[in-house]
C-alpha cells in the first residue's frame, strides 16, 4: 500500500471514528455527556409513560387516541409544528383529551441542524403554532432524532424548555413491524419509569402506522397484568407540561 493511500485510509478511518463519537454523545437516547437528557424516572414503582412522535399523522393519530380513550391511559404526544397546522384538529383534541402536547420541532428537518444549529426558528416557529391552535405553550420538548448537542440544549434552556428522552419501543419501528413484535419489544424493555417511544407520524411527512397504533392496546393490557400503570411524561418526571 502506497504512503498516499495508507494516509487515505487513516483518514477514513479517522472520520468513521468521529461520527460514532459523534452519534454515541450527541444522539443516543441514554447519553448524558452534553448535560442533563431525562430518558427515564429513578423509581421502584411499577409505572410507565407511554408517548408518540412526529405526528399529528390522520388518519392514524385519531385512531391511537380512540384506543387510549377506551384504556382510559393518558400519553405524551410530541408533534412537529408542521403536521399541527396540517391537522390542528388533532392537535386540540390531544388536550382536550386530557393528553399532553409536548414540542417535536416544526419541521423535523435534519439539514436545519446544519443551517440552524442552536434551532432558534425551529423552537420558537412551533411553540407559536401550538399556542395558537390549543392556547398552550408545551414545557417538554423532544428533538428530532434525538440530537441534543450542547447548543440545542443550551438554546431549550434559553426557551424554558424541557428536553426529554426515552426508550425506543423498539429499533425498527419506523418500517412497521408487525404489531404483536412491536408489543413484545415494548413489553420487554420496560421497567419502573420508563418512557416509551412510539410513532404515529414520520417525520413531517406522515405515512402508514397501522402497526403502531395496532400494538398499543395489547401492550397496555400486558403492562397492567403485570401490575403497571400509566401516566404522561410530566408526571413522570415531576415537571411541568406547559410552560
Amino acid at each position: 500500500m502506497s504512503r498516499l493511500a495508507a494516509a487515505a485510509r487513516a483518514t477514513a478511518v479517522g472520520f468513521s471514528a468521529l461520527g460514532a463519537a459523534a452519534y454515541w454523545t450527541g444522539f443516543r437516547p441514554r447519553s448524558q455527556v452534553f448535560g442533563s437528557f431525562p430518558y427515564a424516572a429513578e423509581t421502584e414503582e411499577k409505572i410507565v409513560a407511554l408517548s408518540f412522535d412526529d405526528g399529528p399523522n390522520e388518519p392514524y393519530t385519531s385512531r391511537l387516541l380512540d384506543t387510549l380513550d377506551r384504556y382510559d391511559v393518558k400519553a405524551t404526544f410530541f408533534q412537529v409544528g408542521r403536521c399541527a397546522q396540517r391537522f390542528p384538529s388533532s392537535t386540540r383534541r390531544v388536550v382536550e383529551s386530557g393528553h399532553v402536547l409536548g414540542n417535536h420541532s416544526y419541521s423535523h428537518s435534519f439539514s436545519r441542524y446544519l443551517k440552524q444549529p442552536r434551532q432558534e426558528i425551529e423552537i420558537i416557529r412551533s411553540q407559536e403554532v401550538f399556542y395558537s391552535i390549543t392556547g398552550l405553550t408545551p414545557a417538554l420538548y423532544r428533538p428530532p432524532w434525538l440530537c441534543h448537542w450542547p447548543w440545542v440544549l443550551s438554546s431549550l434552556r434559553q426557551h424554558g424548555l424541557q428536553v426529554v428522552s426515552g426508550t425506543f419501543a423498539h429499533p425498527l419501528e419506523i418500517f412497521q413491524p408487525a404489531a404483536d413484535k412491536l408489543a413484545d419489544s415494548a413489553a420487554r424493555l420496560t421497567r419502573p419509569g420508563t418512557i416509551l417511544i412510539f410513532h404515529d407520524g414520520c417525520e413531517a411527512r406522515g405515512g402508514p402506522r397501522e402497526q403502531s397504533v395496532a400494538a398499543i392496546g395489547p401492550l397496555i393490557d400486558r403492562l397492567a397484568d403485570r401490575g403497571y400503570r400509566f401516566t404522561t411524561v410530566d408526571q413522570l418526571l415531576g415537571i411541568s407540561a406547559y410552560v
